[in-house]
């Protein structure tokens, strides 16, 4: 099949007072035509810089990428015909100006007619529900209609490739979900070939994505269908133990015992308690939960889990996606 994406060997090195910082290193990844391509790493993995540079806005400092067949660096011309990019938390545009108005200096900008570009928003108005907000100025409207109409700017050229950054960064939950459904019709519908989408929620990628590649530390460290990449921990025995929230920073032991592979603890402040969960390498629960008692943590419910793409992180890297982002 042919592919829309191919990175060989790539590697940026980023140089400071402090010495050089490693943001890629060897990364190779192929993305065929016609899916949804998830990268899922925590921040600062490396998964915008590698965004960055196949959208021709960063130089590889060495190995070589190509989008659409083009070369990133000896080709970017003609790379950047054939793609988009929108990155989650950002504020293209000009704040004095509509929203309306933003869209069609956008079009102007990608070669558009005037009357092509007004036909276009009527097009994007209709898959994103912009008419609430398509007369404001650009510095009026909220989180959520910002992220909607980044991505109509995204999607103003009719890219055969379309980047996403952390599309739904600092959404809520219905506003997540509803960029979320757009995506999945893009490719559904063959508006955009193919999409490469970066993202550290878990939930997220499972969602839409047909293939994952796991970065972290700027090294791909794992690849393939969700199906695939959980199969790696079927074997591994999982449990979730839920804490009173007030006995978290006792925890640290649980990092030294031999049959704990790596565990995770999230927070709920509402309730006062606290989930870890634990990938074992044996079934040994029983003696772990004696040990949580025995340092004073009190146990409110232990359940046993199936396996997720987030337990496949916190094999591979000793701790979850959510403690690093912390």
């Amino acid at each position: 099949m042919e592919q829309a994406i191919e990175t060989i060997n790539l590697v940026r090195v980023f140089s400071s007072p402090q010495g050089e910082f490693k943001a890629l290193d060897n990364v190779s990844i192929s993305v065929p035509n016609g899916i949804i391509y998830g990268l899922l790493g925590p921040n600062g993995a490396g998964k915008t810089t590698l965004i960055r540079i196949l959208a021709t806005l960063l130089l590889p400092t060495s190995g070589d990428a190509y989008v659409g067949g083009f070369h990133v660096v000896r080709e970017a011309n003609k790379v950047r015909e054939i793609i988009n990019l929108v990155s989650g938390g950002e504020r293209p545009g000009y704040g004095i100006l509509t929203v309306r108005e933003n869209l069609m200096y956008y079009g102007q900008v990608y070669g558009l007619t005037w009357s092509e570009t007004k036909r276009k928003i009527e097009e994007l108005d209709q898959l994103l529900g912009l008419s609430d907000f398509l007369d404001k100025r650009l510095n009026r409207i909220s989180t959520g209609m910002m992220q909607k109409y980044a991505l109509a700017r995204g999607l103003i050229n009719d890219p055969d490739i379309l980047f996403l950054d952390e599309p739904t960064l600092g959404l809520d939950v219905n506003n997540a979900r509803a960029i979320r459904r757009v995506i999945k019709r893009l490719v559904e519908e063959g508006r955009i070939k193919t999409i490469l989408l970066t993202s550290h929620y878990m939930a997220e990628v499972e969602e839409l994505c047909d293939y994952i590649s796991i970065i972290d530390q700027g090294r791909i460290i794992a690849r393939g269908a969700p199906e695939e990449l959980r199969r790696m921990i079927e074997k591994e025995i999982i449990y979730d133990v839920d804490i009173r929230l007030r006995d978290v920073d006792r925890l640290n032991f649980l990092k030294r015992l031999d049959s704990v592979i790596g565990h995770t603890v999230k927070t709920r402040q509402l309730s006062g308690e606290a989930r870890i969960r634990m990938i074992l390498s044996s079934e040994d629960i029983g003696t772990i939960i004696r040990r949580l008692e025995d340092e004073g943590i009190h146990v409110l419910r232990v359940s046993r889990s199936e396996p997720s793409l987030e337990d496949v992180f916190l094999k591979l890297v000793g701790k979850g996606i959510s403690d690093e982002e912390k």
